[in-house]
């Protein structure tokens, strides 16, 4: 089963060299066990551009869909057998950037 396991902050690019490198450990973790599809870090909100191109012209607004506080400031991607096991790594994940993370199955 594949996981998006997504890091919320309250700003981008904000990670200590030691968060830094807990990552790069988890993200060879990762690699190593074969849970690695994918990963990374997002750019501020303020740089999206939202697109809605459901009927007619498409409309482009700039900036983040959402107006909150926290955001999704980076993620992985990660194969886990079940459930149990990738709420174990995010919960790692979680601990090696020092960040509230939210798991969610792929479809």
């Amino acid at each position: 089963m594949r996981f998006l396991i997504a890091v919320i902050d309250t700003a981008s690019g904000t990670g200590s060299p030691a968060e830094r490198a807990a990552i790069d450990v988890f993200n060879d973790r990762l690699e190593a066990d074969g849970h690695w599809i994918m990963a990374g870090g997002l750019a501020a909100p303020t740089s999206s551009t939202v697109i809605d191109a459901r009927e007619g012209e498409p409309r482009v607004t700039n900036g983040p869909l959402h107006d909150t506080q926290e955001h999704m400031s980076g993620f992985w991607v990660i194969e886990a057998p079940d459930l149990d096991a990738a709420r174990r790594l995010a919960i790692d994940g979680s601990r090696a950037c020092n960040r509230k993370v939210e798991l969610r199955p792929f479809l």
